[in-house]
């Protein structure tokens, strides 16, 4: 029976995106893993691989649709033996449905017989009548394994039965489909923006007036739920602290002037993501985010950067970022960054991290308060850097330079004291820049 393709979920955040482009048209054979379609979600443009093998035959939706749910049909797979009359039959299986949500949160406990075959609860069995939906080569490698598919769970388009279900039935039995995995995994869905005025009653406001209306995109939408969600349910308090930068500049200086010749120049932000992923690993109770009932403490310095793109920002992480040169860290922001600039980074790229970094510096703000990132447990919003008068340790005036910072925190993760810890250990990584070469 012919099969329905379904838009993907391709982002931890996404409910919608836009069909970008075909890349096989109605009549094209197509195998596991070949390239149907680029889909752009809220955050990047992605390709979308097939899960099945079989002939495209009808694309039920165009490509540059705009505001394709998840899970909407968007093609109809035909197996072998079917054709274009065979379309109307299509449905999606219901013999294997996709597990609930309360069954995702239960563990599993796959039963074992026959040497490792695994019999999975939520599968109806055979013998009540119903079809079971499987891919021809699922059937055939099935039946050289000796495999009962009515005992397998299948992760295809609402739970048909894919290769990669069978070939993993006997090493990994029982084993939660990935598509619901990664549906258990994902956090928590988005809040919706506050209810406010309508779109219409707001533009009757400006009747007369010359204005131009600008319609939400996936990225928009996706950044103003978010961060609508982190001001109304996330406690946030705020720590500032100036810190001297003159010691960085000339380390900066002459560390640029050595590394000259392997094309290799250091930011200041770059040193900041250093000083953040050693101060983590200092004060470990920092390194930390919310997860609903229970904290998670991290172990490694996973340091997410907030990288503005044209209608929202993006936030790569940098993983491992403690254990990483400065100059490791300086070319792999720099990667990130332009690929989150042409929207090119994939989803487990800019997701995670314990804290991010937002630096308007370049832009001459001094300083400003940052919303945090859910479930992130703070950010630091950083300034620039101004010549300003000091007091020195003898009691003399000086100028130095002078860069502010302000650390947002979740009160419900870290306390004050714990972050005033925290933003101490940044300062003095900062204004003795050597000790993150230690």
């Amino acid at each position: 029976m012919p099969t329905e393709i379904l838009m993907p979920a391709l982002s931890p955040t996404m409910e919608e995106g836009t069909l970008a482009k075909w890349l096989v048209k109605e009549g094209d054979t197509v195998n596991s893993g070949d390239i149907l379609a680029e889909i752009e979600t809220d955050k990047a443009t992605m390709e979308f691989e097939a899960v099945d093998e079989g002939t495209i035959g009808k694309i039920l939706i165009a490509e540059g649709t705009e505001g394709v749910k998840v899970n909407t049909p968007i093609a109809v797979l035909l197996e072998e033996g079917e054709s274009a009359d065979d379309i109307g039959k299509a449905e999606a299986p219901k013999a294997k449905p996709a597990p609930a949500p309360q069954e995702q949160a239960a563990p599993q406990k796959p039963a074992q017989d026959d040497g490792g075959k695994a019999t999975a609860p939520a599968a109806p069995a055979a013998s009540d009548g119903t079809r079971i939906f499987a891919s021809p080569l699922a059937r055939r490698i099935a039946a050289d394994k000796g495999l009962d598919l009515a005992a397998i769970t299948g992760s295809g388009p609402r739970g048909r039965i894919v290769r990669a279900d069978v070939e993993g039935a006997t090493a990994a039995p029982a084993k939660a489909a990935p598509a619901a995995a990664s549906e258990a995994a994902a956090p928590a869905k988005a809040a919706a923006p506050a209810s406010g005025p309508t779109a219409d009653a707001v533009a009757r406001m400006y009747e007369g007036r010359e204005f131009e209306e600008i319609k939400l995109d996936g990225m928009r939408r996706t950044v103003a739920a978010r961060l609508t969600e982190a001001k109304q349910t996330i406690p946030h308090f705020y720590l500032r602290r100036d810190v001297q930068l003159d010691a960085l500049m000339k380390f900066r200086a002459q560390l640029n002037a050595q590394l000259e010749g392997r094309g290799v120049k250091l930011s200041v932000n770059d040193f900041i993501i250093k000083a953040c992923a050693m101060a983590l690993q200092a004060v470990p109770d920092c390194n930390a985010v919310w997860a609903g009932d229970r904290i998670l403490r991290l172990k490694p310095s996973d340091v997410a950067v907030a990288v503005a793109v044209e209608g929202g920002l993006f936030t790569p992480v940098l993983k491992d970022a403690h254990l990483k040169s400065l100059s490791a860290l300086s070319a792999q922001m720099k990667d990130m960054a332009g690929r989150a600039r042409t929207k090119k980074l994939a989803p487990q790229e800019y997701t995670g991290g314990s804290m991010a970094i937002s630096n308007l510096g370049m832009f001459g703000i001094e300083n400003f308060d940052a919303v945090i990132n859910p479930p992130h447990g703070s950010i630091l919003a950083v300034g620039a850097g101004l010549k300003k008068p000091v007091v020195g340790k003898d009691g003399e005036l000086t100028v130095a330079t002078v860069m502010s910072m302000t650390l947002s925190v979740d009160h419900r993760v870290i306390d004050g004291a714990l972050g005033a810890e925290f933003l101490k250990e940044v300062v003095a990584y900062l204004e003795n820049p050597m000790t993150m070469l230690a």
